[in-house]
């Protein structure tokens, strides 16, 4: 009863004063209309063509409540810039006014947050209902309203993507912020729409972070339980991860992957008993999907397809913003062409390359070796390429919670990390001054900054014992966010360019300290052949999930009644062909779901590829680091990362010299085979 009074009330609240629902208004200016309002300016404007197309992205923006046909042409006569030195004039105080807005919101919605991100006392109604709002939902609204949007769009214009490509190489970092200015005013959202949307994103968030299994409860076939009597792992993340801790040398290894490999499918295809997540009151046999209380056989109904729903509604949610995206008319699109700027058949076209490669069936056979066992479908995350595989994760363990028994102990020792990695003291000191680090409830994640006065956010899982292993590996993976996200905040040129062109590009980071993890820790650990090796089995491992991910996406475009049971069965469906195809020939086992496991398409639909476009990225990273000193490793970061939001492809080549592309990594792990 309380989970459906609480999403009764998130969607009461996302749709507040809707009213605006009753109708979609488009534009009322005509082609002759905006013909009159480009001979108005013809000769007067800063640039004729540029304000044709500035003229022309207004026009499909413009709605009757803004003004008649007559008042359009008076309001692109009146505010059109005459020449470069207004439009720059223009520009900084535009540049200011954003930041501040920007800023300020961004502070805000961390606060509210707050409660169902960082460890602490029991959540209430009211914290998730707080955490559904979006502070900036009524941004673009306002900015509509008071002509802000219009003077913008009109002085800068927007640029497709691949007017980027091809324009960009030869512009100047003042044109690349005007152009970047011009993707804000794009498309018009009504405020209940961007509510909406973010209530769904939150909805599926929250489901994901309490998303734990209490392992201590698991049992064998014969009543043995093989895990920590206090060990809580939340899935997919932590499940994943004592997968991979698993490879090194330590009692009941193989038969502890194989129960969460059983616990993962049954996640993935909805089994899984509905009171046995994040509950410790019963015991869980797996394999024949039993539950215990005291000792005693129970009946417990399944989760049944409440996972499928939380993306089902963000579908949902999605298609409203379909509606005021002129270009980019599905969440597909926004998400590839919008937001990573490249196209989703471009990256599946990437993704296949490499996991159809030879060099694929080459190194699985090494890995087989190693094993001393046929491969298993929990195999795409063996982790034996890493150092840390020979030592023992009890080990690390000890020595994380004695040198972090708090998030004030990591956040203190960050000067220390950045000088090992190469950083000079001043450089240390500067940018750990700008990172702070919480507990985190959920899985761990980095929040970054948006206003040059803000702090980024490293959060990770913190047990009353300490940081065991498991959150330090996470705690460095996302400091390396927090670095990125200073840098190319706080010292880029333009704040118009701050960040960098995808997600996957800030991941690249991130995989980069994480792989240096033990030398932080004060082992031996060098960037070698195996790590080359490391990051192709990752990318294996990473692209297939992505795939599922994005198949499911464009069968939702394809069935868009669908329920979430039809919805559930068609991800696994999906799921068990992308193994079909390209797993099963390589590790075994027909028709594994696994590839369905990860949380991120529950809370973060099409985030996935970044992190396989985030491993090419890494490596060319690393292959251009390669053979560098620690300072000039340190000095070649601050340098690549303060390039900007150049498009992927363009950024790549100023940061390394070529395209994002994933043949660098397949001939280096051909090199390395055949050595």
């Amino acid at each position: 009863m309380k989970k459906v009074l609480l999403l009764t009330c998130l969607s009461l609240f996302a749709v507040v004063g809707c009213k605006q629902k009753e109708s979609i208004e488009m534009s009322n200016i005509t082609q002759e209309t905006i013909a009159k309002a480009i001979d108005a300016v013809s000769g007067k404007a800063y640039d004729d063509a540029l304000a044709q197309k500035g003229i022309t992205q207004v026009a499909s923006l413009w709605r009757s409540e803004d003004g008649t046909p007559e008042e359009f042409i008076e309001f692109v006569s009146a505010n059109i810039m005459p020449d470069e030195q207004s439009r720059r004039v223009l520009f900084n105080k535009l540049s200011t006014a954003f930041e501040s807005i920007y800023g300020a919101t961004n502070q805000l919605t961390v606060d509210l947050l707050l409660p169902v991100h960082l460890s602490g006392g029991e959540l209430t109604d009211i914290d998730y209902i707080f955490s559904g709002y979006s502070p900036s939902a009524h941004f673009s609204d306002d900015m509509y309203a008071n002509k802000v949007a219009f003077i913008t769009a009109l002085n800068f214009p927007s640029y497709s993507l691949a007017q980027k490509n091809e324009l960009g190489r030869e512009w100047s970092r003042e044109q690349w912020a005007y152009a970047r200015m011009g993707d804000i005013f794009t498309n018009r959202v009504p405020a209940w729409v961007n509510q909406e949307s973010n209530s769904a994103y939150s909805n599926g968030e929250n489901y994901i972070a309490s998303y734990n299994i209490m392992m201590g409860h698991l049992l064998s076939e014969s009543g043995e339980k093989l895990f920590p009597k206090d060990m809580v792992l939340l899935s997919h993340w932590n499940l994943r991860d004592e997968i991979k801790s698993n490879y090194a040398d330590v009692p009941n290894a193989f038969e502890k992957q194989q129960m969460i490999y059983k616990v993962m499918e049954h996640i993935a295809c909805q089994t899984i008993p509905e009171g046995v997540i994040n509950n410790p009151e019963y015991d869980w046999a797996p394999y024949s999907n039993k539950v215990y209380k005291d000792g005693k056989e129970v009946s417990l109904s399944a989760e049944g397809a409440r996972r499928y729903q939380m993306i089902l509604d963000i579908y949902k949610a999605g298609l409203n913003l379909d509606k005021f995206n002129t270009d980019l008319n599905t969440g597909i699109k926004r998400n590839f062409e919008g937001d990573v700027e490249i196209s989703d058949k471009d990256v599946e076209e990437m993704f296949i390359n490499l996991i159809t490669s030879d060099e694929i069936r080459q190194v699985a056979q090494i890995i087989k070796e190693r094993l001393g066992r046929d491969l298993q479908p929990y195999d795409i995350w063996y982790d034996g390429f890493k150092s840390r595989s020979t030592i023992s994760e009890d080990e690390l363990t000890a020595k994380t919670r004695k040198l972090y028994p708090d998030a004030k102990a990591f956040e203190k020792d960050m000067p220390n990390m950045l000088q090992n990695l190469g950083f000079t003291s001043q450089d240390a000191k500067y940018l750990s001054s700008k990172i702070v680090v919480e507990g985190a409830r959920g899985s761990g994640h980095a929040w970054g900054a948006v206003g040059r006065w803000e702090p980024s956010r490293l959060r990770t899982r913190i047990g009353d014992k300490g940081m065991d292993y498991k959150g330090y590996n996470i705690a460095v993976h996302e400091f390396g966010h927090n670095v990125e996200q200073t840098l190319s905040l706080y010292d880029v040129d333009h704040y118009m360019l701050r960040g960098v062109p995808n997600t996957a590009f800030t991941e690249a980071l991130a995989f980069i300290f994480q792989k240096r993890d033990l030398k932080l820790l004060g082992y031996p650990q060098q960037v070698d052949d195996n790590t080359t090796l490391d990051i192709f089995w990752g990318a294996y491992e990473i692209m297939g999930v992505s795939l599922v991910d994005m198949y499911a996406w464009r069968w939702l475009y394809e069935n868009p009644d669908a329920t979430a049971e039809q919805l559930r069965d068609a991800v696994i469906s999906i799921a068990k062909e992308v193994w079909n195809k390209y797993y099963e020939p390589v590790l075994g086992t027909h028709d594994s779901p696994i590839l369905a496991i990860y949380s991120h398409m529950v809370n973060s639909p099409m985030y996935l590829p970044n992190y396989p476009i985030g491993h090419i990225i890494e490596f060319q990273l690393e292959e251009h680091l390669a053979g560098m000193s620690d300072k000039e490793f340190a000095q070649e970061i601050k340098r690549i990362f303060t390039i900007g939001t150049l498009t992927p492809h363009l950024w790549m080549e100023e940061a390394v010299g070529s395209k994002v592309s994933t043949e660098p990594l397949i001939k280096a792990v051909s090199r390395i085979i055949n050595k």
